[in-house]
């Protein structure tokens, strides 16, 4: 499982959900809703949220795309698929760092991982905005 806003797929997230596949035999991406990523990044994403599913869902790359919680730091889609790893992006650290902190209130055992970047300088998605 890994989580994201995907707002324009670019190669920095194909090398991302690339690395997730090779980590087992199928990847679910969290797809951040518009109202979360305004209040975590201050911003409206680019695209609506339908938008970035249907792109993820288009790219062959993810087994499924699914929209994310209304609410920052409630994690359903992991209570709800119970996944075995959940990888983050190199540049995910706050939400890691959140996810960690609730770790315990699952009751299953989850690896936690952090991919590597793929061309941070010209593929991160605040850069290319």
């Amino acid at each position: 499982m890994v989580f994201g806003v995907f707002d324009g797929l670019h190669e920095g997230h194909r090398s991302f959900l690339s690395q997730a596949r090779g980590l087992g035999d199928y990847v679910i991406a969290v797809v951040a809703r518009d109202e979360v990523v305004e209040k975590l990044k201050g911003r409206s994403p680019l695209r609506p949220l339908e938008s970035r599913i249907e792109e993820l869902r288009k790219s062959g790359v993810i087994g499924e795309a699914v929209a994310g919680d209304t609410e920052p730091g409630r994690y359903s889609m992991v209570e709800a698929h119970r996944p075995a790893v959940i990888a983050f992006g190199y540049d995910q650290d706050a939400l890691r760092a959140d996810f960690m902190s609730r770790l315990d209130r699952f009751d299953f055992q989850i690896d936690v991982l952090v991919l590597k970047s793929f061309e941070p300088e010209k593929y991160h998605s605040s850069r290319m905005r």
